[in-house]
């Protein structure tokens, strides 16, 4: 195959050869680029994000313990339940507005120019949380509540533009593992969190076991630790170019988004002339983003189909996901890792019994689907998933006390399958093929859509855990709660199949952007 300098010089000296073509050939070489070191510092970049998200939004469960002894001793030393679901939703409902908003402004104003602004949002809003005081004229729960919603406007803005970048970057063979492998940071953020609650509670034993108010110190450190791996890769993503494909479809700069696909093939992301300041004359290749192509483009069915599908999936994860995961107190009850004789070995024995849950079953599971999604391919792992979850759900939700009454080991062993087909599911699936599935001009803003449908159904899932948990006694509706995620799994699992198969295939070929080519092409003669 002739490289993209090749094509360019016949181009000049015959003038055979479209602009449609010329992009067509730029694009092949980027999905046939020999996998280097400028793929693994993308997903590192990006996956450093996802770290920081977890390790914010699942540390906050530990963090709600420890609130618990230091501000509400009259409460039995625990979060009253409408405080505790306020502080775990808001990063929630901050986290819908960045996706929406992030999603659309990277496809208005491109990836590069808002990559990096969602990463200062997460480290100012996660240094705020730590700054939160209790004060006669506001709550240190209101301060914390206020903060979270900040942080999650910038943990939403992360899910489409790390998602949308890394494929854009990736090549065709590796595209299903490289995205993988950046959303498989959300284990090792919440193993993080984890460990970070263990080790600074254990620095503090001996002042917390003196006076439980030195977990004061612990939980502030637990928040602030999260903003570090942010701010060292701050500069690696205030600096990465933009998308050879974002610069040819949508600002239809041809000859600009040669040079970049070439510099980035030869030398990585990090070399070559990607600045604006040359004057570049626009070649239209793809239709132009506005409402009325958008309204045209998912009005049809075909296309709408899609994002329903990567819509509703993702909603009906997320509403067994975070309902559960927000909530692993309840199950660590349930296991024995929860109460203890004083506050230090309460909190001592939580952190503990999170590390558990997270490498028995998260871990593992985002990692078997980084080293298989691009042999078994998303959808099949998709519908995989959500049929274990849905046949896992039933067994734990009915047997529930039954189980726990015949085999606390018993019921750990399923609670891990449970988490292992999350991630080696739908909790992987759904954050890769919005980012690959929709043309250049709407992949950002499709995928915000998706992810925002999934926080909705967080959103609907705390709250109404927090509600309904409680009904009959402490913790005495969780079974039913499980029969309700066991739903929402076999909806998933239908909503599953209007959604295709993308593995193997070019961005190009999943949009039928390269069918609109050739109409421009033809239409050229």
């Amino acid at each position: 195959m002739a490289t993209v300098n090749e094509q360019v010089t016949t181009v000049q000296e015959t003038y055979t050869i479209s602009a449609t073509e010329r992009r067509r050939i730029a694009l092949e070489e980027i999905d046939n680029a020999k996998f280097g070191w400028f793929h693994i510092r993308a997903c590192i970049v990006s996956g450093v994000g996802f770290f920081t998200d977890a390790y914010d939004i699942f540390a906050i469960g530990l963090v709600s313990s420890m609130l618990g002894f230091v501000y509400y001793a009259d409460n039995k030393n625990k979060v009253p339940s409408n405080i505790d679901t306020a502080i775990k939703v808001s990063c929630s409902a901050g986290t819908v507005v960045g996706q929406l908003l992030f999603g659309w402004l990277a496809d208005r104003v491109g990836r590069k120019r808002m990559y990096g602004v969602e990463l200062i949002i997460i480290i100012i809003g996660t240094i705020g949380q730590t700054l939160a005081g209790d004060a006669t004229g506001v709550s240190v729960w209101g301060i914390i509540v206020f903060w979270r919603c900040i942080t999650g406007i910038g943990i939403g803005g992360d899910y489409p533009l790390s998602s949308v970048i890394t494929a854009e970057f990736a090549t065709t063979k590796r595209r299903g593992a490289m995205m993988a492998a950046v959303f498989a940071m959300q284990g090792l953020g919440q193993l993080g969190a984890a460990l970070v609650g263990l080790v600074c509670t254990a620095a503090f034993k001996s002042a917390i076991q003196s006076n439980v108010q030195y977990l004061d110190y612990v939980w502030r450190l637990v928040i602030g630790i999260g903003a570090v791996p942010g701010v060292l890769a701050l500069y690696y993503r205030l600096t990465i170019p933009e998308t050879p494909r974002y610069t040819m479809d949508v600002e239809q700069k041809i000859e600009k988004g040669l040079r970049d696909a070439k510099a980035f093939v030869e030398n990585g992301a990090s070399a070559g002339d990607y600045t604006d300041n040359i004057a570049v004359a626009r070649e239209e290749t793809s239709p132009k983003a506005s409402w009325a192509d958008f309204v045209r483009y998912f009005g049809n069915w075909k296309n709408g189909k899609i994002l329903f599908g990567t819509a509703y999936s993702w909603f009906a994860l997320d509403v067994a996901w975070y309902g559960l995961g927000l909530n692993n107190a309840i199950i660590l009850q349930a296991i024995g890792f929860a109460g203890g004789a004083d506050p230090y070995e309460a909190i001592f024995r939580v952190c503990v019994g999170n590390l558990i849950i997270v490498l028995l079953g998260s871990v593992p599971g985002y990692w078997i689907s980084v080293f298989t999604i691009d042999i078994i391919g998303r959808k099949t792992i998709q519908i995989m998933g959500f049929t274990m979850l849905t046949i896992m759900f039933i067994i734990i939700g009915f047997g529930y006390q039954a189980i726990l009454n015949y085999s606390v080991p018993l019921f750990i062993v399923l609670f891990t399958i449970t988490q292992i087909f999350f991630n080696f599911g739908p909790n992987t699936t759904t954050f890769i093929v919005p980012g690959e599935i929709f043309p250049t001009r709407y992949r950002s803003t499709a995928h915000g859509i998706s992810a925002a449908s999934g926080k909705i159904g967080a959103i609907i899932a705390q709250v109404a855990f927090g509600l309904l948990v409680n009904i009959g006694g402490p913790n005495a509706f969780i079974n039913h709660l499980l029969q309700i995620f066991a739903f929402f799994m076999l909806t998933g699992l239908l909503s599953s199949f209007l959604i295709y198969e993308t593995k193997g295939k070019s961005l190009e070929e999943l949009s039928a952007e390269d069918d609109y080519d050739e109409k421009v092409t033809k239409e050229s003669y």
